[in-house]
């Protein structure tokens, strides 16, 4: 079993992470992308189990009590988002080393209670995360305004993790994302042996 069992990748909404999470997977076969839970509506197109568990609140909380949550936050309009402890046993299974996409709270608190997991910042400039917020369209003004306000919070708490990737330029943050992660997998290799 690797020494990194979870790579955490965090930052503000339209950093593109989940742009660069796809791309790393492509490029090193060996991770694999845990899905989390969430009590938002699902959107058109989205199915259960793929981008991810949807929960009523009442199985959200019966869960989250249970004890079945890594983590778990509430994030924009009251919506609850959670990874639930056996993704990271189904991936661990499999031989892979998990890759979460989390937002920074629950990064925080991943780095906080798992140890060795590496947790890398995607940040953006601040004028292009507010046009790719406003341009996606998936949600209400005054959630494009909760996650602006958000976003610009979560920019002044890179330096609270592992490593942080600047997306201004996406095939230069891949190969970035690609080199830290090979690093910490290349190291990991070396304290297990």
């Amino acid at each position: 079993m690797s020494s990194v069992p979870v790579i955490v990748i965090t930052g503000p909404s339209g950093a593109g992470k989940g742009t660069l999470i796809a791309e790393l997977l492509r490029r090193l076969p060996q991770l694999e992308h845990s899905v989390s839970a969430t009590t938002r509506e699902r959107r058109p197109g989205e199915e259960n189990g793929r981008e991810y568990w949807f929960l009523t609140s009442e199985e959200f909380e019966r869960r989250f009590q249970a004890g079945e949550f890594l983590e778990q936050v509430t994030y924009v309009s009251q919506r609850r988002y959670g990874t639930l402890r056996s993704e990271l046993e189904r991936i661990a299974r499999n031989g892979r080393v998990c890759v979460l996409e989390l937002e920074t709270e629950g990064a925080l608190n991943v780095k906080r209670t798992v140890p060795g997991a590496v947790t890398v910042f995607i940040s953006a400039p601040v004028e292009e995360l507010d046009r790719l917020l406003t341009q996606r369209a998936t949600e209400t003004q005054t959630e494009i305004g909760e996650r602006l306000e958000l976003a610009h919070r979560q920019l002044e708490q890179a330096g609270e993790f592992d490593h942080v990737v600047e997306n201004d330029d996406l095939e230069r943050a891949a190969d970035e994302l690609e080199r830290v992660v090979r690093r910490e997998l290349a190291l990991a290799a070396t304290i297990d042996s």
